[in-house]
């Protein structure tokens, strides 16, 4: 299976799969961020954007809001929940608009969906260039170095008389700038049951050479995976929010 054929087969699904996600609490807190450090604008980007959940609340928050991906059947999903937002198929390593933003985000983790380092240059570059002047941009990441291969997280739904049931996990070798999300699927219905496997490749990196990274194109604050209070970076944390202003 190819890497977005999984996103591709079930783009109807992926709501479900993402059905534990806090999306009011983590727009409202990137939300707080964006007044704390942006410059005042109401211009959003949400880079990898899926199905728009967060784009929608950003929308009711009264920001005028776009966003890409590079999956067509998540971005079909997306126009018809948020019918007031501009959607453009594009790689978030390379990408460009006429008028600049004032807030880019990149959730779940989608910054590591970056190929290799060179890649993820690229994307940290083309926020820079959309990016009006003190513009901000905002994601969330994980330490290579803090990655426990025996953790994963997992929950249950119900879809048109099926139970579904989504497992998700880092894994990293221990070495290089490749790690992997491995992502399982089952689906039973009326008692005959269906199983996907994927592992999607992805970029790693220490919060550190992530900084490193940032530093030559922004201003970088570095907090702890909190949506709902602000709080530094303790140092130990494998997850965490990076708040970057443009230079």
């Amino acid at each position: 299976m190819s890497i977005n054929a999984l996103y591709t087969d079930l783009s109807g699904y992926y709501d479900l799969m993402c059905a534990d996600i806090d999306y009011p609490a983590q727009s409202l807190g990137v939300q707080r961020l964006h007044q704390l450090f942006g410059n005042g604008g109401k211009r959003y980007l949400d880079l990898a954007c899926g199905t728009g959940p967060h784009i929608r609340h950003f929308l009711n928050l009264g920001y005028q809001c776009e966003g890409l991906d590079i999956n067509q059947p998540m971005l079909d999903v997306a126009q018809q929940r948020c019918p007031e937002a501009v959607f453009s198929v594009q790689d978030m390593c390379e990408f460009r608009f006429d008028n600049p933003f004032d807030l880019i985000t990149c959730f779940l983790y989608s910054i590591h969906y970056s190929d290799g380092i060179e890649k993820l240059q690229g994307c940290i570059e083309s926020a820079h260039r959309a990016l009006s002047a003190n513009g901000l941009f905002c994601f969330n990441a994980v330490d290579k170095t803090r990655i426990n291969n025996n953790l994963y997280v997992c929950h249950s739904a119900r879809h048109d008389g099926s139970e579904f049931t989504f497992r998700s996990g880092w894994h990293y070798v221990g070495g290089g700038e490749r790690q992997s999300l491995r992502l399982s699927i089952d689906r039973t219905t009326n008692g005959i049951s269906e199983s996907w496997q994927d592992e999607h490749p992805m970029v790693a990196l220490s919060f550190r050479e992530l900084a490193t990274l940032l530093q030559p194109w922004f201003d970088v604050t570095i907090f702890e995976h909190d949506y709902e209070r602000i709080l530094p970076w303790d140092g130990e944390s494998g997850n965490a929010l990076f708040v970057c202003v443009k230079r």
